[in-house]
């Protein structure tokens, strides 16, 4: 008889994971559920190694902006009636990225051999914790197509967030990059045509352009090495950084960083807030919720936390002393949502914490980027100025030597 590795919470919400023995997927399910219990995954032992065949070697990543899309579509064709079968048939021949259509196929060729919605898109190890969970939700609440409506309405905010910062960020990007290349091509090329031209002459040259010409000469010979090394240290770097361990120094690094690390911090609890608002929303258990939170953050620092939270929760406590704990959320999003606990409604609170510390985020990144801009132009400026006084005082000084 087949044996299933499967996670499931009991009547009082607390997780469970075991392998059990059944003669199908299907009549494990109902077993547990004729129990009382909540299944959140249940899969053929022999498949877990095999999970991650469906990232097809892990190379592939999603498109958020097109699986918005997509889901936009799929919400529409639910709502307005039509099977789950059939709204999958016609999305994968329709998609907007090509990338996803072998994994929509594979899923509605799933659904199709009795597997349920949420199961056919964690097999393919490529959709977010907190979509399938979303789905788990709708499933077993019967209303599929509201959950699936709230998490389209939250990966349009979450991605509008980000591409806010991103635009944000693009016009010091692009000034930093133009001083750079400025700056190497003063260094090496300028720098150096002057050299040969003070070679000629015997005169005493000032020390700032010595000092200048010395570098760009330092540079001009040693340019291609620099670059090389400065490749290889990119490249260890984010090699390093693809860790765990890595990924914890980053986190703990951006904490001390000053002004930076508010701005960091408060994007990190607007989105852990925004994913539990969403998930306690469609009807997941707290401890759930913070499980799937958890693994949908890209920063180890705030899982760790999350997952000290999540045991406080199970031992009893209330969300907001549990995250208080771990002393990385600010006091402000604590009170937030110790009031939400007491008043029954904590996910409009976290919507609500979501929604301030975007907004503080956005007006910080304001701030911070408009007093940046004038920095980056007067470091610029004052370079520049440095070069070419350096370089054409000597000329002034036999000018005046031959007048």
């Amino acid at each position: 008889m087949p044996q299933y590795a499967l996670k499931y919470a009991d009547a009082r919400g607390e997780l469970h994971q075991q392998v059990m023995e059944a003669a199908s997927e299907q009549e494990l399910r109902e077993r547990l559920t004729q129990q009382g219990f909540l299944v959140y995954s249940l899969r053929k032992k022999a498949d877990i190694g095999g999970f991650s065949g469906g990232l097809r070697g892990g190379s592939k990543k999603l498109d958020m902006e097109k699986f918005l899309i997509f889901n936009q579509q799929f919400v529409t064709l639910f709502k307005a009636g039509l099977p789950i079968l059939k709204a999958l048939d016609l999305l994968a021949e329709r998609l907007t990225d090509a990338k996803l259509g072998p994994y929509i196929r594979e899923i509605r060729d799933d659904v199709k051999k009795g597997s349920l919605l949420s199961d056919a898109f964690k097999r393919q190890g490529i959709f977010p914790p907190i979509y399938v969970t979303s789905i788990m939700a709708g499933e077993k609440s019967g209303a599929l197509g509201e959950v699936l409506e709230r998490y389209v309405n939250y990966q349009r905010l979450a991605l509008a967030v980000r591409k806010k910062i991103l635009v944000s960020l693009m016009y010091p990007a692009v000034l930093m990059t133009l001083v750079v290349v400025l700056v190497i091509f003063l260094v090496t090329f300028v720098v150096p045509r002057f050299a040969e031209l003070y070679s000629t002459t015997s005169a005493q040259l000032p020390y700032m352009t010595r000092l200048l010409i010395a570098i760009g000469t330092t540079a001009k010979n040693y340019i291609l090495l620099a670059a090389a090394v400065l490749a290889g240290l990119i490249i260890a770097a984010r090699l390093y950084l693809r860790t765990e361990a890595g990924q914890i120094l980053s986190d703990r690094i951006k904490l001390k960083i000053p002004v930076l690390n508010e701005i960091w911090l408060k994007y990190q609890v607007a989105q852990v807030a925004r994913l539990l608002s969403t998930i306690l929303t469609g009807g997941i258990p707290l401890v759930q919720g913070l499980e799937t939170s958890g693994d949908s953050l890209g920063s180890p620092l705030l899982r760790n936390a999350l997952a000290a939270a999540q045991r406080g929760v199970k031992e009893g406590q209330p969300l907001s002393r549990s995250l208080q704990a771990t002393k990385i959320f600010p006091p402000l999003a604590i009170d937030m949502m110790e009031v939400g606990e007491s008043t029954g409604a904590l996910p409009a609170m976290l919507a609500s914490v979501a929604e301030f510390y975007e907004e503080d985020v956005n007006t910080r990144m304001t701030a911070v980027l408009s007093l940046v801009e004038p920095a980056i132009m007067l470091i610029m400026g004052g370079f520049v100025a440095f070069v070419l006084i350096s370089l054409y005082l000597p000329i002034f000084s036999l000018a005046e030597s031959f007048s």
